[in-house]
Formats: structure tokens, sequence, C-alpha cells
């Protein structure tokens, strides 16, 4: 029995050694004139295409889909003439095995993406594999969510997928952040995983070929990944921050133990002292990260929420239209956004939380990361939701800027979000569920009523 409970303590020790200290995490020196944040989306867009039109080396993305639409066709043909033109090249896209062989939330069933990318091969070639990713042996217990566009020695980081509304093509957008970061050590971490961990693994099969496996028979071959990703790292050589330069240190989250992504989350929310700005895309906050967030309120830190308004949401009909389940999500989230406030609504008062709601005609809204007082930033593409937290794999880049020689950069960006957003002084400005339209009402008191609320924003 001593011997049982001495192994159950030494693996609870292993645990908590995992969570290293933020100034204790390796990190990669970069200049400060190498990371430049782009303004928008139509910057990333352009940016992504003409890096990948002049790649000299490699082009290696990892991204939720790859879509078939005019955005995503277009990528997608750019990667092939490069490589026609340089046939060396190193080429891979990861992206998540389930989301690419399904269509659409709320439409016509379709076999997916996939069907894009077995055309394409066939018609120009076999030089641009495109590899699925299975976490789960079924989508809603988790997906592929890591995020990243390696071209030679740069790393594109992004929130953001591969489509229309991502990279602004016609009338309609979807904000995110946006990263450009030039450096070789950075680049060959982020490159590493996807072609050192996902590439090689037996589990991950390759979408732009048939005929293509089917799930149920890579069951065991998904739990194997998925021992293997609770144990990976982004591999790295420590360096230390010299003048003009930040460290950045690239993290991957997957499960939720020893999930290093959620320990530095909660170490950076845990560490701000004066201001800490959060950006999350859907008002659902995992336990840990809230009681976080009230434990800086408590000691009187500021802390700015900016997430989008129910009409920013990806899934919000407008009530003229014809209305779909699904359409119900934006709603959910405002109700757990009113809840918070109406908890906090003194710290509202006392100027201590900033809620912001960001609205900008019919665009949508796709924020994620956190700034911690001026000298942390976290770029990551977690939604900072449960799902984020426990099922997704997960990537992030923390920013130690501790000369602070990105804060111009940093506010920048904030005065460009913040100029689409609305504070809210009160609960109360937030629409009541009894406002809602009726539909969207019986499902919210249906969810109440069986308590399966509370189970759905497990896994959104």
């Amino acid at each position: 029995m001593r011997s049982i409970l001495a192994a159950a303590v030494q693996r609870l020790r292993g645990r908590r050694q995992t969570a290293t200290r933020l100034e204790g995490l390796t990190c990669i020196p970069v200049t400060v004139e190498s990371v430049v944040n782009l303004e928008g989306p139509g910057e990333f867009s352009a940016t992504l295409l003409e890096r990948i039109a002049n790649a000299r080396e490699r082009i290696l993305i990892s991204a939720l889909y790859l879509q078939d639409d005019t955005a995503g066709r277009e990528v997608l043909a750019a990667i092939y003439a490069a490589s026609a033109v340089r046939p060396e090249l190193q080429i891979a896209i990861f992206v998540d095995w389930h989301r690419a062989q399904r269509g659409l939330v709320g439409k016509a069933a379709s076999p997916g993406n996939a069907a894009l990318y077995v055309e394409m091969a066939r018609r120009l070639g076999p030089g641009v594999p495109i590899y699925g990713v299975p976490v789960q042996s079924r989508e809603w217990m988790g997906v592929m969510h890591l995020k990243g566009f390696v071209i030679d020695d740069a790393l594109l980081y992004s929130g953001a997928s591969i489509n229309d509304v991502y990279l602004q093509r016609f009338d309609r957008y979807r904000l995110d952040r946006y990263h450009l970061i030039e450096n070789r050590a950075l680049a060959d971490s982020i490159a590493g995983l996807m072609t050192r961990i996902l590439q090689t693994n037996t589990a991950v099969r390759r979408l732009d070929v048939e005929p293509q496996a089917k799930t149920g028979s890579l069951r065991g071959a998904i739990v194997g990944l998925r021992r293997v990703l609770a144990r990976s790292r982004y591999a790295i050589t420590a360096g230390s921050v010299g003048n003009g330069e930040v460290g950045i240190t690239p993290l991957l989250g997957f499960g939720h133990r020893d999930n290093q992504l959620n320990a530095v989350i909660l170490q950076l929310i845990k560490r701000t002292e004066r201001r800490l700005v959060v950006f999350t895309p859907y008002f659902n906050l995992p336990g840990p990260i809230r009681r976080a967030l009230e434990g800086r309120l408590r000691r009187r830190c500021r802390v700015t929420i900016i997430v989008g308004d129910k009409t920013a949401n990806d899934f919000y009909i407008s009530p003229e239209d014809p209305f779909k389940t699904i359409g119900a999500l934006p709603y959910l989230y405002e109700s757990n956004l009113r809840r918070f406030c109406k908890i906090h609504q003194g710290d509202i008062d006392e100027g201590l939380l900033d809620v912001q709601l960001w609205s900008h005609e019919h665009h949508s809204f796709h924020l994620k990361g956190l700034l911690s007082d001026d000298d942390y930033a976290l770029l990551t593409g977690s939604n900072l939701n449960p799902r984020a937290w426990r099922l997704d794999l997960e990537n992030g880049l923390l920013i130690h800027d501790p000369q602070g020689g990105l804060h111009g950069q940093h506010q920048a960006e904030l005065g460009r979000i913040l100029a689409r957003t609305r504070r809210l002084d009160h609960h109360t400005a937030l629409d009541d569920t009894g406002t809602y339209p009726v539909p969207v009402q019986r499902i919210l008191k249906r969810l109440a009523r069986t308590r399966a609320d509370r189970l759905l924003n497990q896994v959104l």
C-alpha cells in the first residue's frame, strides 16, 4: 500500500514539475524588428500568398481546415504553383481529419474539403500532400487546432484557418490576430512538430489520395497518437534575451493533465499585477481561468475582456432568416456573459472589470490571447473555453518582452480592436433571455431544465 501511495505522490510531483514558472521557461531570442503585427485579414492574406509564391525551401501549414471555396482554392493553387516552379520544396499541410470530411454545420451533407484535395491532386499532381490529423475518433471529442504557417525562415501565426471569411474575400471578414515572425529557430521548432510528430504517425493519413481510410480502422492508432501528443513539446534550444530582443516560447496544449499551454495561461493571469487583457471569441471560460480572473479582481488588478457581440458570432442567424438550432449558440454565450457581469457588477462599477463587446456590421470576431502588464503576451489559437482546455490539440507563442520593445505594436493592435467595441457599463445592457427569438428561448429553457446547458458548455 505504501509503495502505491509513494508512486502516486511521485507522479503528482512530476506533474507539478512540468508546470515550469514563466521565468524558467526556455525561450528563443528574437529581435524586436523581426516581429510584425499585421493589421488585418487583408494584409494577412496578401502576406501569405506573397510568401508562398517566393518560397525557396519549405511550405508547412497547420490549420483547422483549408476550405473548398474561393480563398481555399486560391491558396492551394498558389502552393501547387510554387511546387511546380521548385519541385524540391518541402511541402505539407495538416488539417483536422474529421472537419475535412464533412460539410459545414447547418448546411447540407457533403464529402467535405477532402474532395477538393483529391480533385486538385488528380489534376495537378501529387506535389502538395495534405494530412488529416485525428485527435479523437469523433470530432465532438476533440479536433486538431494547431495553428502556424511556416514558409522558409518565417512563421505566420494566427488563429485563422483558410477560407473566404478568414482571408476577407468578397464582402465579409472574420477578425483574428496576425503576426509575422522572421526567425529560423522558431520556424524550425514549429515545423519540427508537424514533420517529426504528426507526419510520421500512423494515425495521420493523406486526404489528397483515394481511397481514404475509415476512421473506425484507425481507432488503435488514434489512441497511440493521443499518448504521443500528451507527452510532446516543441523542441527548442535555450537562449538568453539580449538588448533589442524578446524571448518567444512555443507551447503545446493537449488534454487536461500536464497541459503546458493551459499551465502557462494560468500562470500568466496569476502573475499580472496591473492590467490584464483577455481576448476570447466565445464567452465560455473554463473554471480555472474564471477563478484566476476573479483572484486578480480581488487584488484590484484591472481586467479587460474583449469578446464578440452575439451578432459577431460565427453562428449568429438574423431573426429575419430561417432559424436553425445551431443559431442558439450565440445566445447561450451571451447568457454566460450576462451572468458573469451580474456577479461582478461591483467590479465593473469600480472600473476594475472592463468588458468590451466587438461588433462591425455583418463581420465576425475570432480573437484569442492575453496581454499581461507590459512584459508578456500570448498569441494562441485556443478559444479559452472548456473544449480548448480539455479536448482539442492547441498551441501558442508566449512572448516575454522585458524591455517593452513590442509595447507600441501591442497598443496599436489593441487600439484598432477597441475602435469597434462598446463598453458594458451594466449587465442589463445585454439582452435578457426573454427578449430572444422564441425558438432560442425554447432551446435555452429546455437545456436549463435538464441541466444540459452545463454539459453543452463543456464541449463547445
